[in-house]
């Protein structure tokens, strides 16, 4: 099988790369970002025939350290499309925010499956990418540890007779703080995850519950209920990703030590299983196991969520938008970590009342101007904040 990874050097990256160099399949490209020793020495392993960094200006680098390898080097923008339209069968979808959408569609173009580990894509574009696989005959399976889950409990089952669909959340590095702490933390504090090892970004969404506030979107679009059909369960111990419950009352959950490898190997074989380098749990030992409902207080994130599916068009790509700007500032140290949904809240309410979101058409292009306007309020509140 003919094989693309987008976003190698990340961390959901790594751990595909770690699967493919236990494979046979062959590599035709792999995209990274300022990473280029990493994303060389990836290249060089997977014997890709293309590896390309986002950044321009890590071209020279990536030459260089690819220089007398036979494999090829691009950088840009415009060369992740190009290396996306190569022909492949799978392609992992791992860029991190909004910039991950249009490789993404493009591969999807070329029938190939789509391993989407990019939240953003679906909370943006959800019915867009869904008729795009529909169109070029391409699947798209969720690599989300919460909705590959939910897609395995589903395996066999009429999606009518789903009651509910629960997904979990580790609640993050503030999930036993005292709320009177919480906007005093550091962004050190935030990037250390109890359970999962991620990136920086995604570990301080973790935090503050805003990937969780993406995958209650990507579960809607993703499999099409009902919002008041998606519930938040807090579990502390990160070993049920998901539960689905049926109207006869039946819950059925995934479970599997917090390896992301689970969710990707899955993707990688499907339909088929295959043995994977994955810990088998130990259920006596485990001993137990803990749930308990999100405290809308300390994670506003998740109600936001519910509102921008109430608002519907493209207020996905609104609050996407403005959350990737609350996280730079935050990063930054320009606002507090409690800001951030603050920030967030203050753009969906303004483009709400003076554009109509819910008004407006879900198009590529509406999409794109959205992202934009969204971002530069989101930068206008950060100023506020800080003044």
């Amino acid at each position: 099988m003919r094989v693309t990874v987008f976003g190698s050097t990340g961390s959901i990256g790594e751990s595909t790369f770690d699967l493919l160099q236990r494979s046979d399949h062959q590599v035709v490209a792999l995209t990274g970002g300022r990473n280029i020793r990493r994303l060389a020495e990836q290249a060089i392993a997977l014997k890709a025939e293309l590896a390309v960094t986002a950044y321009d200006d890590c071209l020279p680098a990536l030459r260089e350290a690819l220089s007398g390898t036979g494999i090829e080097t691009a950088a840009g923008t415009q060369a992740l499309i190009e290396a996306a339209e190569r022909p492949t069968d799978w392609v992992m979808s791992a860029i991190v925010g909004a910039a991950g959408l249009a490789p993404g569609f493009r591969a999807l173009r070329q029938g190939a499956t789509l391993a989407l580990a990019n939240k953003e894509s679906l909370v943006t574009a959800g019915p867009l990418l869904l008729a795009e696989a529909e169109k070029h005959g391409a699947r798209i399976l969720p690599v989300d540890s919460e909705h590959s889950a939910i897609f395995q409990a589903l395996v066999g089952e009429d999606i009518d007779a789903v009651e509910r669909i629960i997904i979990t959340a580790s609640g993050g590095a503030f999930r036993d703080w005292p709320m009177e702490k919480l906007a005093g933390a550091t962004v050190a504090q935030a990037s250390s995850h109890p359970n999962w090892d991620m990136g920086q970004r995604i570990t301080i969404d973790s935090a503050s519950m805003f990937n969780k506030a993406l995958e209650i979107i990507e579960t809607r679009e993703f499999f099409g209920v009902e919002p008041s059909k998606i519930e938040v369960l807090v579990h502390p111990e990160s070993m049920v990703h998901a539960l689905v419950g049926f109207r006869d009352g039946a819950l059925m959950a995934h479970m599997g030590a917090p390896d992301m490898r689970h969710a990707i190997g899955y993707a990688l074989n499907w339909p088929n299983r295959a043995e994977l380098p994955v810990e088998r749990l130990d259920l006596a030992k485990l001993g137990s196991l803990t749930f308990r409902a999100p405290d809308a207080a300390r994670y506003p994130a998740l109600r936001l969520a519910y509102e921008v599916m109430e608002i519907g068009g493209t207020a996905g790509a609104a609050f996407n938008a403005a959350k990737e700007i609350a996280l730079d500032g935050f990063i930054d140290g320009r606002i507090g970590f409690l800001d951030m949904a603050r920030v967030v809240e203050e753009v969906l309410t303004e483009m709400s009342a003076r554009q109509g979101l819910c008004n407006t058409a879900i198009s590529l292009d509406n999409i794109a101007h959205t992202d934009a306007e969204a971002r530069a309020l989101a930068r206008r509140f950060l100023t506020k904040v800080t003044q």
